[in-house]
């Protein structure tokens, strides 16, 4: 296996860009092959093509067991329909290294997406699985997990994200 792509930054503009829906082809293939090895390396929950520098409508996720990481590529991700309570979880990205912060999200979600042969599949999700697709779908579309969050917590949570930088740097 190739080393994996390295991650992207916050406040990399990419981590901003929506990526637009394609057909599955062969150039998303390999960046589906890219984000899996990286997903593998850093033994992440999920991962959205845009970590590794991407535009592009695909995220890596792990559904069963978290232990487990039982990876599958999402082409063309998105929420269809959320349900049931909102409940606050951890959450964080390895484009912010060190920083984790509650986010509030719905407790299932039916999400979409195409496979590798281009054929549309639907799943429901319920507690981390759909916590976790919810974030990297999110992330397909242009939204970095911080923006879910009150700006008070937001902006604490980049000045510790400087503060880490600096100490590391």
């Amino acid at each position: 296996m190739t080393k994996p792509p390295p991650f992207i930054v916050y406040p990399d503009e990419r981590l901003r860009r929506a990526a637009a829906i394609q057909p599955v082809d062969d150039t998303l293939r390999a960046i589906g092959a890219d984000l899996l090895a990286a997903a593998v390396a850093a033994q992440a929950y999920g991962l959205a093509a845009a970590h590794i520098g991407h535009v592009a409508p695909l995220a890596v996720v792990s559904f069963g067991d978290p232990a487990t990481r039982d990876y599958m590529l999402l082409f063309n991700p998105r929420v269809i329909a959320t349900a049931g309570p909102e409940i606050a979880g951890p959450e964080g990205s390895v484009s912010m290294p060190g920083i984790e912060v509650d986010v509030i999200r719905p407790e299932r979600a039916r999400i979409g997406f195409d496979d590798e042969a281009g054929q549309a599949i639907e799943l429901d999700l319920s507690g981390f699985a759909a916590r976790v697709a919810q974030h990297e779908i999110d992330q397909v579309n242009g939204v970095f997990f911080l923006s879910s969050i009150s700006r008070l917590k937001r902006d604490a949570a980049i000045k510790r994200f400087a503060k880490l930088g600096r100490r590391m740097g």
